[in-house]
């Protein structure tokens, strides 16, 4: 089946009714995996803000963030939903599979996506709710709708999406955007080139199947791979910097550095994977390292917070 006879059988599947999709389902269309991450992201971006947050608040910032975030993977998987139905890796999402219509789908992002944003601005403040809006927007429909079929660099530009997270976090809490939380966006903006291309590598024949034009297909392998160390050293970089900055410690840029060059020397790894390599096992490593490598970065930025506040003898800075 092709892109164009997927378009034709989902606009008939949208107009055949409601579906009998239940709560499982539209979770899946939020994407819980990569929501789980902004939460965690935004999360780490609220605790090391400096000043105070009431926790019902903070519960309330972080929830319309998560909720935010599963909007815009909700209209993601709607316009999606042709080339998802061709690629073995998204085959089984909600809408090709053909438990959710399209137009459900569509009208349950833009119902979340308007509550987020709303009860941010009405409970935190305006400043977080209008980078929430602008991160759907951005995701929905500039990476969505015009990048990601456009451009090998889709990935590059439009993974500021998700680099967002931490900085509206930070925001909930100071009404700001200071350049320490500019730093948590850049090491999630940074990271994405290397770990998507990772994926692109050996996912390059659906890829291919949809005409979607990742770096690995239009350039080639030996560029993607170039490109993958490159931004795996500007990654691992960054990764120290909020120790230079004064708002972590020392143990977290030793931390830090050690991820760092575990990172670089996994892309050194891809680099130096033969032509020819059907397997692509240092890829799949680096995939698979690169979400632990933002995790552990980030985990370490709060543990790093947690003795910071209890060396100095309270927990009113934790939250």
């Amino acid at each position: 089946m092709t892109v164009i006879d997927n378009h034709e059988a989902l606009a008939k599947q949208g107009e055949t009714g409601l579906s009998e999709a239940g709560a499982r389902d539209y979770f899946e269309l939020l994407k819980p995996r990569v929501m789980s991450l902004v939460v965690f992201t935004a999360f780490t971006g609220l605790v090391l803000a400096p000043g105070h947050i009431n926790p019902v608040l903070g519960f309330i910032a972080i929830l319309c963030i998560a909720v935010g975030a599963g909007a815009s993977g909700a209209l993601n998987m709607w316009y999606d939903a042709d080339i998802d139905a061709v690629m073995t890796r998204t085959a089984r999402r909600p809408i090709p599979s053909g438990r959710i219509n399209p137009s459900e789908a569509l009208a349950f992002g833009l119902v979340l996506s308007g509550f987020s944003v709303t009860i941010l601005g009405l409970a935190i403040n305006w400043l977080s709710a209008g980078i929430l809006a602008f991160t759907i927007f951005f995701y929905a429909v500039v990476y969505t709708m015009w990048l990601k079929r456009s451009t090998p660099q889709n990935i590059v530009i439009g993974g500021a999406a998700g680099a967002f997270p931490p900085v509206i976090g930070w925001a909930c809490v100071t009404g700001s955007v200071p350049m320490e939380s500019i730093v948590l966006f850049l090491i999630i903006f940074l990271w994405t080139p290397a770990h998507f291309w990772a994926l692109a590598l050996f996912k390059m024949g659906d890829y291919e199947a949809v005409g979607v034009p990742m770096l690995p297909n239009v350039s080639g392998i030996p560029t993607t791979k170039n490109q993958i160390v490159v931004y795996a050293v500007l990654t691992a970089i960054v990764g120290v910097v909020p120790a230079f900055m004064g708002f972590a410690s020392i143990g977290y840029g030793v931390v830090a550095a050690v991820l760092g060059v575990i990172f670089v020397h996994c892309s050194i790894a891809v680099w130096r994977m033969a032509d020819g390599d059907v397997k692509m096992v240092p890829a799949k490593k680096l995939f698979g390292f690169s979400i632990f490598y933002l995790f552990a970065i980030f985990s370490a930025l709060l543990i790093d917070r947690l003795v910071a506040v209890l060396m100095s003898g309270g927990a009113g800075g934790w939250l």
